[in-house]
């Protein structure tokens, strides 16, 4: 059991909140401070009722100000980050203290090496690696990152030295940079990384020839989906596992194809396998393969997209089951075809997209904690399209020159109203529901100008919700609304009257408002 509490910096306050579990005989395992007003304690799961009656407790405390479980403890969520993303890392990586016995090693340096961890930690780096001495390095005044070529089995490498040191003053371990220089008594120790010669240039030439060019074709306006691209263009060229998340048809999946393209997997396959779409078992053999009773063999998809990209949709669906068997996959590299004892190992980057909270999904015994932290190393959110509105109209207009020429046709102008319906609808199914709503008006479209009343929206989308309805004063944002209103429904009624009984005013009061607002049916 986790518990996390919010309360006020005061004296005395964290004695009364241990009283509470020792009174109680609660053992406690850990406790954590995050700044002054985060408690985190873990001890031994409670009864529902005990639970309930320690929480109450714990509330009366003067200056508590909220008790809730937690799924993790902060340096429980660190470490299991830290371990992802050692073994995601595809350097080799070494961690030594100041007499040069190795502390840390990740999986590819295990894989170089061909041994087991305990055949490497406790043991001196100079067994491992050559052209470093950690003594001659301390023997400076002033200890400072350096790169210099490493040899690791006879191979040459690109090594990077990092001093780990300690601050007296806030008892924090810091990996420091190039720049930065660290006395000998502050040095606990040092991080190496080997990075391969061959792969390096292999990069430098990708970045150089390809420079991202399947990022050019997403439209970004916006400051919010600029800065997405930039976060998506340096996650692209990584292999650790990459989680998107977003609404509904936000673009996700776009996002996805645009870091594969710009990988160093480009050349190999981008399948994709929507988690929600298909029961269990044809989702098994889809994803792991599988060996008929007559001896054939079907390969899945991650078996077909060997040294590429596979795209799970949807990660927050998928079984229980599927979740350890794949889990298994991102631990060893290797899984079984469904009917068969063979090992198959591939390598494939794995990116994930979910609309789910995947954090409730864990709390809920829905989604598994440790396969969260295996995919949750590099992460990025798709803003929703009403939350960058300056990208609407630009998508409105390519989406019209595409559908023109593909129903070949002269392509149409916008309306100032129905520019300005676009822009205020709350677009709840995102970029999709955009696309769609824009092919079925230039599909029925007679004429060359598209007017409201030529959109197929939801009246009801319109009249529970819009953000940008409640910005300014009240009276702005009821003219907004009222404005809207009319805007939509007007081309729907034959008359002023029919459309003042609908809305249970008088025809004076409408025809008021449309010369006030400028709302013609021909807009």
């Amino acid at each position: 059991m986790r518990l996390e509490l919010v309360c006020e910096d005061r004296v005395g306050i964290s004695r009364e909140i241990l009283d509470c579990f020792l009174t109680r005989d609660i053992n406690l395992s850990a406790i954590e401070i995050q700044q002054p007003d985060r408690i985190f304690i873990k001890s031994p799961n409670l009864e529902f009722s005990d639970l309930q009656a320690l929480m109450a407790n714990l509330r009366r405390i003067s200056g508590v100000c909220d008790v809730k479980t937690v799924s993790y403890l902060p340096s429980e969520l660190e470490h299991q980050e830290i371990q992802t993303l050692m073994t995601n890392l595809p350097d080799i990586v070494f961690s030594v203290d100041v007499k040069g016995l190795v502390s840390l090693v990740n999986t590819p340096a295990l894989t170089a090496l061909g041994l087991l961890e305990s055949q490497v930690k406790g043991h001196c780096i100079s067994n491992f690696v050559k052209g470093f001495s950690i003594s001659k390095w301390l023997e400076s005044e002033e200890v400072c990152a350096q790169t210099q070529k490493l040899t690791l089995l006879d191979e040459d490498f690109f090594g990077d030295i990092l001093p780990l040191s300690i601050s007296s003053d806030v008892n924090q371990v810091t990996l420091s940079k190039a720049a930065v220089s660290v006395k000998p008594h502050e040095l606990v120790g040092a991080v190496i990384i080997l990075k391969s010669v061959d792969r390096i240039g292999k990069q430098f030439n990708f970045l150089r020839t390809f420079q991202f060019a399947a990022f050019d074709e997403i439209l970004a306006k916006s400051d919010k989906m600029n800065k997405l691209i930039n976060t998506a263009k340096k996650f692209a060229i990584l292999d650790a596992p990459l989680m998107i998340l977003g609404e509904t048809g936000a673009g996700k999946e776009l996002i996805a194809k645009a870091c594969h393209q710009a990988s160093g997997r480009s050349q190999h396959q981008f399948l994709a396998l929507n988690c929600a779409a298909v029961p269990d078992a044809v989702a098994e053999s889809e994803l792991f393969g599988v060996v008929t009773d007559d001896g054939e063999t079907k390969r899945g998809i991650f078996e077909l997209a060997n040294e590429g990209s596979v795209l799970l949709d949807e990660i927050g669906d998928m079984s229980p089951y599927l979740q350890t068997k794949f889990l298994r996959l991102l631990e060893t590299g290797c899984f079984r075809r469904v009917g068969d004892e063979q090992e198959v190992r591939v390598d494939v980057r794995i990116i994930c997209t979910t609309q789910n909270d995947l954090a409730k999904l864990i709390s809920e015994g829905k989604f598994r904690q440790d396969l969260y932290y295996r995919l949750n190393v590099l992460s990025m959110t798709v803003p929703a399209l009403r939350d960058r509105k300056e990208d609407i109209i630009p998508l409105c207009h390519s989406f019209c020159s595409v559908f023109s020429h593909e129903l070949q046709r002269t392509k149409p102008q916008l309306s100032r109203n129905v520019l300005e319906l676009l822009q205020s609808y709350p677009w709840p199914g995102n970029v999709r529901e955009l696309r769609n709503v824009l092919y079925h008006a230039l599909s029925l479209l007679e004429g060359d100008v598209l007017n409201p009343c030529d959109l197929h929206l939801s009246a009801t989308t319109i009249e529970t919700y819009d953000e940008a309805l409640f910005d300014g004063s009240l009276d702005e944002a009821c003219k907004r609304f009222e404005k809207l209103l009319l805007q939509r429904l007007y081309p729907s009624y034959p008359s002023t009257r029919q459309l003042a009984k609908r809305l249970g005013v008088s025809h004076t009061a409408i025809a008021n408002k449309l010369r006030d607002y400028k709302i013609t049916k021909k807009q």
